[in-house]
């Protein structure tokens, strides 16, 4: 890994509480990630939602941050943000400067998606949205992305946060998508041109 790179690009993990962004973000990360993770604690218990996130006894408290390098000259950094609404005022920060962002779902709480979406819908951000894998019987299917009110340009995968192969797909599917949005329409050939004489 060299010292410095030409291009850093900024991809940031948002959604809901305990969906798995500090896992992904760890699982795909070259170096040894920056992590914020703090023990919940009892007085939190009363601020945060944690019943549908029962056993977790860690949460992030600003972001998560890892690091890919792509070539010589390019480095992906990933930033994970914090799913509770009382840290929702970090993602403003974390999206400027951002080339897109991975909305990371657990199917089974779907409408725990819906403020990242619209705030990134909002930032005029590209997004790609992941079922992470928590064992549910709903995947990645056309009953999420009614529920979630996808644009059909939006990409929807599955994944499983565990896995650095899965957490890179996501990955190239981000990067392949905000590649195709910004590509712009094919300028047509037009005529051959005629040699003049």
């Amino acid at each position: 890994m060299s010292a410095s790179a030409a291009n850093g690009l900024k991809i940031v993990v948002v959604g809901g509480f305990g969906v798995g962004k500090t896992t992904l973000v760890r699982s795909v990360s070259e170096i040894r990630p920056l992590s914020t993770e703090e023990t919940m604690t009892r007085a939190g218990e009363t601020v945060d939602d944690t019943g549908r996130v029962r056993g977790k006894a860690t949460t992030t408290v600003a972001f998560d941050f890892g690091r890919i390098t792509l070539d010589a000259r390019n480095v992906l950094y990933l930033f994970g943000a914090p799913g509770q609404e009382r840290f929702w005022f970090l993602w403003d920060r974390l999206f400027s400067g951002t080339l897109g962002a991975v909305v990371l779902l657990d199917t089974r709480r779907i409408d725990d998606s819906w403020y990242a979406i619209d705030r990134l819908e909002q930032h005029g951000t590209p997004f790609i949205v992941a079922c992470n894998d928590f064992g549910g019987p709903v995947r990645a299917s056309e009953k999420v992305r009614t529920a979630l009110d996808l644009d059909p340009q939006v990409p929807l995968v599955d994944c499983d946060a565990r896995s650095r192969r899965s957490a890179k797909e996501v990955l190239i599917t981000l990067v392949q998508h905000v590649k195709n949005r910004y590509a712009g329409p094919a300028v047509p050939a037009g005529p051959p041109r005629q040699e003049l004489v």
